[in-house]
C-alpha cells in the first residue's frame, strides 16, 4: 500500500515530497513526560481526530478535504484508547465504538484483516478497489490492542479474546511470508517480488512473542526469532545503526538487499523516512515488553547516533546525513520514547524540548504517533 504517497496528497501532510509539515512547532515547550500530560494529549487528540458516531474511526485527512481513515490509524486509535484506560481515562465506550468500526471494515466476514483505507462517500465510510486490501502494520496494532482490552476489561460483554485470536490467525495466514517468516506489507503481497518487501517498522518482535504466548501457536515464536535476525542484520549494515523505510528480505537466513528510491512508496524508500521514523518506538516497545539483548543493542546503537545531533530532524540517509532541515514530531517522539526506555537522560531531555506542548491539529500522523507513544 502506498500509504505515505496517500498522505502526501492530503492538504497539510506533504511528508514524502520533502515539504515541512510542522516546522512551526519545533521550539514549542514539552509536557509529555508524565502520565497526566499523556492523558491530556489523548483528550486533545480525541476531539480533533476521532470521527463517527456509533462506529468511531481516526480521521487521517488532517482537517481538510474528503474524510478518510486508514487501518493504520485505527490500530493507533485502539491502542491509544486502551492505553489511556490503563492510565485512568474512561475510554471503554470509545474503544468498543472503534472495535465496531474495525469489524464493519474487515476484508470479509471470514478474513478479519481490516481494509486499509476508507473514504466518506455519500455520507458513508467505504472502501473501493485496492482499498479493500489490508496493511499489516494496522492489523498488528489492532490485534495487540484487542489483547490489551481483554486483559483490561475481560471478554464477557465483548469477546475481545476471540476477536484477537481470529485476527492473529488471519495475520499469520495472509500477512506473514511463509519462507522468511517476516511480516509482508499486506494480504495483497502474493508474488515472489512483493512478498520480499519488508517495512522495517513492522518488525514488532514484542508483539510476535506476545501472540505466541496468547494463542499458544509456536509459529509466532518463529516469526519473532526471524524478526530478531532481521533487526540484528539491519543494525549491522551501517555505523549509524539506522534502518531504511523498506528493504528486500529473502530466504530462511534472511538475506537483505537495499531498495532504490521510489521502488515501493517514495523517494525515501532507502532512507529513514515516514515509515522507519517509527523504528526507535517499535524497538523500545519490544524491549520494554521482553527485555531482549538483540533489541537492546540495536536500539542503543540508534540512540547513540541521535544523541550526537543537536536536533532530531525529519529524515536521514543510512549514513547519517539529514535529508531535511526541519523537525517533525513523527521522528522526534519515537527517539524520545527510546531514550526514556533506555534511560538515556541527555537524549531524553534534548528530544523532549522538541515535542509540541499540545496536539498538532492538522497533522494526523505526527499527532497520533505522539499520543500513542506518550501513553505507551
Amino acid at each position: 500500500m502506498n500509504l505515505h504517497k496517500f498522505w502526501a496528497s492530503l492538504a497539510g501532510i506533504v511528508a514524502v515530497s520533502g515539504l515541512a509539515l510542522t516546522a512551526t512547532t519545533i521550539a514549542t515547550p514539552t509536557t509529555t513526560a508524565h502520565a497526566a500530560s499523556a492523558t491530556t494529549l489523548y483528550k486533545q487528540w480525541q476531539k480533533v481526530y476521532v470521527g463517527g458516531k456509533t462506529q468511531k474511526y481516526v480521521k487521517t485527512n488532517s482537517g481538510s478535504g474528503t474524510t478518510t481513515a486508514l487501518s493504520e490509524g485505527q490500530g493507533y486509535g485502539m491502542l491509544a484508547a486502551v492505553l489511556a484506560a490503563k492510565k485512568g481515562v474512561n475510554t471503554r465506550t470509545t474503544f468498543n465504538q472503534m472495535y465496531k468500526y474495525y469489524r464493519a471494515h474487515r476484508v470479509s466476514s471470514k478474513v478479519p484483516l481490516m481494509q486499509w483505507q476508507q473514504t466518506k462517500r455519500n455520507g458513508k465510510m467505504t472502501s473501493v478497489g485496492q482499498q479493500k486490501n489490508s496493511a499489516t502494520d494496522g492489523d498488528l496494532d489492532i490485534a495487540y490492542a484487542l489483547i490489551l482490552a481483554d486483559k483490561k476489561w475481560g471478554s464477557k460483554k465483548v469477546n475481545y479474546k476471540a476477536a484477537a485470536k481470529k485476527l492473529i490467525k488471519a495475520i499469520k495466514q495472509k500477512e506473514i511470508n511463509q519462507t522468511t517468516y517476516l511480516p509482508k506489507m499486506g494480504n495483497w503481497a502474493t508474488n515472489s517480488y512483493d512478498v520480499s518487501k519488508l517495512r522495517t517498522a513492522d518488525l514488532m518482535t514484542g508483539y510476535f512473542k506476545t501472540f505466541a504466548k496468547y494463542t499458544k501457536d509456536s509459529t509466532w515464536t518463529k516469526v519473532a526469532s526471524r524478526s530478531q535476525t532481521a533487526v540484528k542484520k539491519l543494525s549491522a549494515r551501517h555505523k549509524t545503526g539506522l534502518f531504511p523505510d523498506f528493504i528486500f528480505a529473502t530466504g530462511k537466513s534472511i538475506k537483505l538487499k537495499a531498495v532504490k528510491p521510489y521502488t515501493i512508496e517514495s523517494g525515501t524508500d532507502n532512507h529513514v523516512g515516514y515509515n522507519a521514523c517509527r523504528v526507535p518506538w517499535r524497538l523500545a516497545q519490544t524491549y520494554k515488553m521482553k527485555k531482549d539483548a538483540i533489541t537492546k543493542k540495536a536500539l542503543n546503537k540508534q540512540l547513540k547516533f541521535y544523541n550526537q545531533k543537536k536536533k532530531i530532524l525529519a529524515g536521514y540517509t543510512l549514513g547519517g546525513k539529514a535529508v531535511n532541515n526541519y523537525a517533525n514530531t513523527a521522528f522526534t517522539a519515537p527517539v524520545n520514547f527510546g531514550a526514556k526506555v533506555m534511560k538515556k537522560t541527555s537524549l531524553k531531555n534534548k528530544s523532549a524540548k522538541q515535542l509540541p506542548k499540545s496536539i498538532e491539529k492538522r497533522n494526523y500522523f505526527s499527532a497520533t504517533l505522539q499520543v500513542v507513544i506518550a501513553l505507551s
